[in-house]
This record gives C-alpha cells, structure tokens and sequence, in this order.
C-alpha cells in the first residue's frame, strides 16, 4: 500500500498537471485493514456508537460489507455528531468538534491517504498544518530563523475567520475535480459533505464547511488553503513586490514577513479581495500589520503565532535578535485551566493518582512550549502550577491535609517535570 502511495506522490511530483482517473481500487481488503488499525482506539464515538473495538469483534465480516458497499457505491456516510469545546483564553467561548461514525472514520482515512498522495508534492513549503513531518514547531523555527537572517520591516499577523465552518464545498469540488477525474471517489466525497451534522438532535446539511475533528478535514482544508492564499502568494504576490516576502501558515493561521512596508500595505489591501473569491474572510480583530524591524527596536511590537509571542530582544552580546516566549493570554488561559482541573478532581482519586495525571499534564506542556529562549517561562508555569495543586488538594476536606513541609518532602519523593528546551531554534 506505502508503494502504491508512494507511486501516487512520484507521479504527481514529477507532472504536477496530472490528473488521476482511477483512484477506487485503492480501497481493497488489505487497506481497510490498514486503515482500521491506524484509528486511535479510545477516541470519541459518533452517533452510532460504534467504538473500534466493537467494530474489531467482527472485523473481517464488517470489513466485508463496508468494502461491498463501496463497490456497489451504497454507501452512504452517517451525519456527523457535534459536540462544543470551550476556547482557550475566551470566557464562554466556544469552537465545534465534529465526531462521525467509526465505519466512516476508515473510509476518510482513505481518502485522505489518497488525497496526501496527490497534493503533498504540490503543497508549497510555507505550509505547514497537518502534514507529514511538518508540525507547528517546524513553522516556528523556520519564520524564527526568517526573521534572524532577512530584513523583514513589517508583519502582517493573519487570521481567517471560521475557515473550517466557511469552506464552500462547489469551489472545493471544482478544485479536486481539476486534479482528480474518477468520478466514484469524487461522489463519495461529496456524500461526506451532504452528510450533515447532528446538533442538540437537529440535523444540519450546509452548503458549506468541513467539521474539525473529522479524519480528513485538515487535508481538505490545506487544498482548499493551498489554492485560495498560497498559489497565489506564492506566484503571483512575490511577482509584483519590490523587496522580499515570505508566508508561514499553519492551517487558518499565518504570517506574511515584508521587507518592504509598501509591499505590506498592497498584499494588506489585496487579502480580503483574493479570499472573497474564495468565499473566505478575515478575521478584523485579529488581522493586523505592526512593525517588526530589528534596527527598529523602539518602534517594533509584538505578535502571537501558534500559542508563542515572537518579539525582539537582546542576546549577551547587546545584539537585537527575534525572541519568541509562551503567549501571555495562552499562559493566563493554561493556569485557569489547571486551576479548575485540581479544584474539581481534588477528591476523586487517591493523592498518588491525581499526582500522577497532574504531572502527565504537565509534560505535555513542557514538551510543547519547552522552546529556546522559553526556559523561565516554562520553569514559572510549573512553578505556578504546583502550588495550586497544593492549595486544592488541602481543600479536599475541612481539615488541612497535608502542611508545606510534608509537601516539600513529597516533592523529593515525586518530583513534578522539570523545564526542558525540546525544541532549538539554532
């Protein structure tokens, strides 16, 4: 199967005006099987039910139907169950999740193996979401290291609003028919769009949008990205500026670095008319242009990407270089949030247990924002973070559970994870 893909991604790399008549046979036996596996086994169940390991009692047999059905083209997606996750940094704030059936989680997993195969070679390298080996730490370190090395005077910091909820499924369609002519993956495509998304048990068919959460979701949208802002920036917007720009995006988030400020202006002015072609729009209170210029110190500002604020300071040598730190509003959001987490599990597990899950979390935080010039930052949210697990877990009772000596004793026993720079930017 890796080969068949693999010969998929070569043709493509090697025409990139190809187009692709048969493309079905790739859902056999054998990659169903694959993809099944692939699945994550505890995530969340779509209306059916249906877990994986449910599915798996029977395996070959539902493997069997599911495959006879694609053939015979009666398959038919089930609507999407919509659930609302709160927002980080946004009081009542909330973004949807939308969650399918297991049986159709294995159909989008083809589809997007399908489609990686064919767009991967064709995606521009200023792309970084939800791709093969080039996660957000990738984007971080390459706009760091455009900012060391270039002469960049103005960003412009870009935010698209409700991207996932606005992509329109005909100018999306139209696009994937441009590089794909098999007419049955297409259709089976488009079923997914129709199949609506279920909501306070209200059913939904939208002419519009692609659930985040959904197994092939960000593939589709990195298509959608790639021909409403990245094609054209790349060949067309660096065509007519007189100094040099270059875009980082990851999935609905970019920066456009300029080294000239009129060049800022004019692709400032030209984004909202490219992206209404495409039916997309900015997000005004997100969307701004500042001024980031290392022989400006006095007059730069600040900007947030991907969780980190990027900003100049000074190396030990007094030299201005670009810095980059946990966002402050992310930081204030996290805290909250492990806050509420030790107040309301406080009492439901033993201390060893609920110590335990706290420092999973913990790592998780490390291994994400444990960046170069990060270390203190990080060392003072877990510095923060163990005291409020302190002050609630003495508030499981109405007596004082356990004093600050014993605490501290119990730290040396059990250390909490340390600050760490998983991730240098040189």
């Amino acid at each position: 199967m890796v080969t068949k893909f693999a010969i998929i991604s070569r043709l493509s790399a090697d025409n990139p005006e190809m187009v692709f008549n048969q493309l079905m046979h790739h859902f056999n036996k054998e990659n169903l099987l694959d993809w099944y596996w692939s699945l994550k086994g505890k995530a969340a169940v779509g209306i059916d039910g249906m877990t994986k390991e449910k599915y798996g009692e029977n395996l070959e047999e539902n493997l069997d139907a599911l495959l006879e059905k694609l053939k015979s083209m009666s398959y038919i997606p089930g609507p999407v169950r919509q659930i609302l996750i709160p927002k980080e940094g946004r009081n009542g704030a909330t973004r949807p999740l939308g969650i399918g059936n297991f049986e159709d989680k294995i159909v989008q997993k083809g589809v997007q193996k399908i489609l990686e195969a064919i767009y991967e070679p064709l995606f521009w390298n200023s792309s970084y979401g939800f791709r093969p080996k080039l996660g957000c730490h990738d984007a971080l370190k390459a706009l760091r290291r455009h900012l060391y090395s270039q002469s960049v005077r103005k960003v412009i910091d870009l935010d698209l609003s409700n991207y996932f909820g606005t992509i329109d499924h005909e100018l999306l369609m139209e696009q994937l028919s441009n590089k794909i002519q098999d007419k049955r993956f297409l259709r089976y495509i488009h079923r997914m769009f129709k199949a609506g998304i279920l909501s306070n048990g209200e059913l939904t068919v939208s002419d519009e949008g692609v659930p985040q959460g959904s197994v092939c979701s960000p593939i589709l949208a990195n298509i959608y990205a790639h021909y409403a802002l990245d094609d054209w920036f790349n060949r067309t917007v660096k065509n007519h500026c007189k100094g040099s720009v270059e875009i980082f995006r990851y999935a609905d988030d970019a920066v456009i670095c300029c080294e000239n400020a009129k060049d800022a202006e004019r692709i400032r002015s030209a984004l909202p008319k490219r992206l209404s072609k495409f039916k997309l729009e900015l997000n005004k209170d997100k969307t701004k242009t500042i001024v980031f210029n290392r022989f400006e110190k006095e007059n730069s500002k600040s900007f947030d990407f991907l969780g980190f604020t990027f900003y100049l300071g000074l190396t030990k040598g007094g030299m201005v270089v670009p810095k980059l730190k946990s966002s402050g509003k992310k930081l204030r959001s996290k805290l909250t949030r492990v806050n509420l987490w030790c107040k309301e599990n406080r009492s439901t597990y033993p201390l060893p247990e609920l110590w335990e899950s706290f420092c999973r979390k913990l790592r998780g935080h490390v291994q994400y924002y444990g960046i170069s010039f990060n270390y203190k930052t990080v060392q003072g949210f877990i510095l923060k973070s163990v005291k409020m697990f302190f002050k609630w877990i003495n508030r499981r009772s109405q007596r004082k559970s356990m004093t600050f000596e014993k605490f501290s004793l119990f730290l040396l026993k059990f250390p909490p994870p340390k600050a760490k720079i998983y991730h240098r930017l040189f």
